[in-house]
């Protein structure tokens, strides 16, 4: 495996970027894999190489760069009320989707410009906030995300501009979205809109709800990891891309 962090210059700024691929062979397929709020971390670089070791070149950006160079948090970043917790939301509330559109222009520009990366169509998923990034993703670069899915989305039915809700039909790539049964930051009734007017927008793919499981099922170190849902993640992401890309 082959492991860089690399700035990729933007219109705000340079975006820190962790990009790992196999070793050997290639052209390889781009994968855009976008971090959820917590931010960058080892446990996400770890799930990088997994997608890597596969046949991919992985970029996991950090997303909060406008906020400062290297920004990440602390272990406690997720206990309510900490000094961390309290400065990571700060700056996800800034967070908005048109600027990470920006992000995955000039991902694609990156990716494009490199001599180990199969120019054409790429994949983009991404969990927590970043869910409704990967899909929006699909709808703003219709003619390169050819495969884009969202792992316990928040807010994927909001009044934020290119909320996924609004923008489904515009991706001509295939879509999964993955939501946990037990979702303060999307409840089933919000879920059930979207199916709802996903089925209506005529895109491709699936939504699909994993019974008995919460927000962040997916992550090793979340205290609600579910090995069973997690692998079957797996199992659904890397189908997606093998199918597309």
């Amino acid at each position: 495996m082959l492991e860089d962090t690399l700035d990729i210059p933007t219109k705000d700024d340079a975006m820190q970027t962790f990009v790992c691929r196999p070793d050997r062979g290639g052209p390889f397929p781009a994968i855009f894999f976008l971090m959820d709020a917590p931010g960058v971390r080892e446990e996400l670089r770890d799930m990088a190489r997994r997608l890597a070791t596969v046949g991919y070149v992985v970029l996991l950006p950090n997303l909060y760069y406008r906020a400062g160079r290297d920004m990440v948090f602390g272990p406690d970043v997720l206990e309510a009320g900490s000094a961390e917790h309290t400065r990571m939301r700060a700056v996800r509330s800034k967070m908005t989707i048109p600027p990470v559109m920006d992000d995955v222009a000039a991902m694609l520009a990156f990716v494009d410009a490199r001599d180990d990366v199969r120019h054409g169509p790429v994949g983009c998923h991404g969990y927590c906030m970043s869910g409704p990034y990967a899909l929006a993703a699909a709808a703003r670069y219709p003619d390169r995300v050819a495969a884009a899915a969202s792992f316990y989305g928040t807010w994927l039915v909001s009044d934020a501009v290119e909320s996924p809700h609004l923008t489904l039909g515009q991706a001509k790539g295939e879509l999964y979205i993955a939501c946990a049964e037990h979702d303060e930051l999307a409840p089933l009734p919000m879920v059930e809109e979207l199916r709802q007017l996903f089925e209506a927008s005529g895109a491709r793919g699936e939504l699909e709800v994993y019974p008995g499981v919460h927000h962040g099922f997916g992550f090793p170190q979340r205290w609600c990891y579910d090995k069973p849902a997690a692998e079957r993640h797996w199992q659904r992401l890397l189908a997606l891309y093998d199918r597309n890309l």
